[in-house]
């Protein structure tokens, strides 16, 4: 008697163990899964990160070490400081030079773009002209154009105006981005009411004015992502201005950075600078880490607010 109720309560315990596992067939695929694609992005991410910890971690190295130890970790002479400040004195403090044309060229291009887009997408959105859909294509076919394809032509351009060698050779092209007309029109279809406009325009409010006083701040969003998005594009342009400036007081740090770097490569007995490459390549990408860090919310608030419909 005994052994039947041990035999039933153990069928009892298999019926139950099976049944859980019916009910969640997929919870050890699942978690398999899960775990495969962790390992994944962990890979990934390692992967990304792996550049900037080398760039890092050869700061902090002498020319010697450099290429006499290993590129991952740190050599027994740290010389971080010492770097830095051969950085900023070499050749009479030239990098800081080119820093600020960086910061120049980056902020009025990114501002001005961030500007004309916000315009130029809130009109196709929200006025009904001859020509609009016409043009929003002419605008949209000039996204597929690589922006290395216009430098030549670019630079016959300015060349004819008499605009070589000026920081404006730098400024007038940036302000032309077509993503960005795009990305501001699908947003102000979105985000800017008729209702608010009309309401607007009862109280007499001027075309201009209902711009500038409610759909640039409604836009606040969008505009952001704009203006991010130029600066990182000014600030790593290296093409146009490699054409388009001969000296050196107007190099930005892209264009520099490679002169040293060409210079340390060859053969005249200066390769010493390369520590000042690499110094000043880290010193160049704070300033995008700090913008990015500080304006990530508003970047992806503009990026996701208007994509449902275009």
């Amino acid at each position: 008697m005994a052994v039947s109720e041990q035999i039933s309560a153990s069928r009892k315990e298999v019926m139950r163990q099976s049944a859980k596992t019916q009910k969640n067939p997929g919870r050890h695929r699942g978690w398999t899964g899960r775990t495969i694609m962790t390992v994944i992005m962990l890979l990934f991410f390692v992967y990304f990160l792996m550049p900037l910890f080398w760039l890092l971690v050869s700061t902090t190295k002498t020319n010697t070490d450099l290429f006499a130890t290993f590129g991952l970790w740190l050599a027994p002479n740290f010389n971080l400081w010492n770097n830095l400040h051969d950085l900023f004195t070499y050749q009479g403090g030239i990098y800081l030079k080119w820093l600020g044309n960086s910061a120049y060229y980056s902020v009025i291009s990114a501002v001005g773009a961030s500007f004309f887009c916000a315009l130029a997408g809130y009109v196709f959105a929200k006025f009904r002209f001859p020509g609009r859909r016409f043009l929003f294509s002419v605008v949209l076919g000039a996204i597929m154009v690589p922006n290395t394809a216009l430098s030549i032509p670019l630079y016959l351009l300015l060349s004819k105006v008499g605009l070589i060698n000026t920081p404006l050779a730098i400024i007038l092209p940036s302000l032309a981005v077509p993503f960005g007309v795009y990305l501001m029109r699908v947003y102000a279809s979105q985000a800017v009411p008729d209702e608010l406009l009309d309401a607007a325009r009862v109280d007499g409010a001027g075309e201009f004015r209902i711009f500038w006083s409610i759909v640039l701040r409604v836009l606040s969003p969008g505009f952001v992502t704009v203006l991010l998005l130029t600066f990182v594009g000014t600030w790593n342009n290296y093409f146009l201005p490699l054409l388009v400036l001969n000296d050196p007081n107007y190099y930005p740090l892209t264009v520099g950075l490679a002169q040293w770097n060409a210079v340390a490569s060859s053969n005249s007995g200066s390769q010493v600078i390369y520590t000042l490459v690499l110094t000043g390549a880290l010193v160049s990408i704070i300033p995008l880490i700090i913008g990015f860090l500080c304006l990530q919310r508003y970047w992806q608030n503009g990026l996701t607010l208007g994509s449902v419909k275009a």
